[in-house]
């Protein structure tokens, strides 16, 4: 078996030779220059990624932290989505601690890009497998100074739908409300508006019983609005 150094050097060997400096620099620019890339753009990638663990494999499981640290510490940013990827195929298997894990990458190199995608399918899946491990990180988490970890406590559900624990949904919204972070704002509105698609008379009366943020409110009630259910 491929030893977990070997393993991220395929990797990355196979990703540099597909390297586009021409892509990477609008990419890089579009994330505001934050971030080195490669300029693989995600259809490409995903191939790629594919044909990775089409000839190579995943990760054992006693490996795959220490292959996802690697491949997160590595410049380019394609390295961080194919570590959220080796995360999410492997996600049945993974064990109930690997929320310490999540909480490392939300909080390290954080932007949008991978903070959602490890909020709102990772960590989602993670507390619904997981009851008592969301009882021990839920907390902590709505309370931190870092708000990408606020914005996962408010994102985490959104694929749940019907088994959405709205007062929890509440409340978490309500600690945030006053915030001037656009990012914590434009995740209210989002868990809102996903949630409309559920239960449109709960997300209207909140909507007009909570002092939310414009933004929110605006985001809060796209869908609806866009949908024509909204009362006039």
């Amino acid at each position: 078996m491929m030893s977990k150094t070997a393993y991220v050097q395929a990797i990355v060997d196979l990703f540099t030779a597909h390297a586009n400096p021409e892509k990477a620099e609008p990419m890089k620019k579009y994330m505001r220059n934050l971030f080195p890339y490669l300029g693989i753009k995600t259809p490409e990638r995903r191939a790629l990624f594919k044909q990775f663990i089409a000839e190579n494999g995943l990760p054992s499981m006693s490996e795959l932290e220490d292959v996802v640290l690697v491949l997160w510490d590595l410049p380019e940013r394609e390295y961080q989505y194919l570590a959220i990827g080796l995360i999410d195929k492997l996600q049945k298997k993974l064990p109930p601690n690997s929320a310490q894990l999540f909480e490392q990458l939300i909080t390290t190199k954080s932007w949008w890009d991978t903070v959602d995608s490890l909020a709102g399918t990772i960590t989602g899946k993670h507390f619904q497998t997981y009851p008592d491990i969301q009882t021990q990180f839920l907390p902590k988490w709505r309370q931190s100074n870092d708000f990408w970890l606020r914005r996962t406590t408010i994102l985490f559900q959104l694929s749940y739908k019907d088994n959405t624990n709205v007062d929890l949904l509440f409340d978490i919204i309500r600690e945030n409300s006053g915030s001037k972070e656009f990012f914590i704002n434009k995740a209210i509105g989002w868990a809102l508006r996903e949630y409309s698609k559920t239960d449109k008379t709960a997300v209207i009366n909140f909507v007009n019983q909570t002092d939310l943020a414009p933004l929110s409110h605006r985001e809060a009630l796209k869908w609806l609005k866009n949908k024509g259910l909204l009362d006039a």
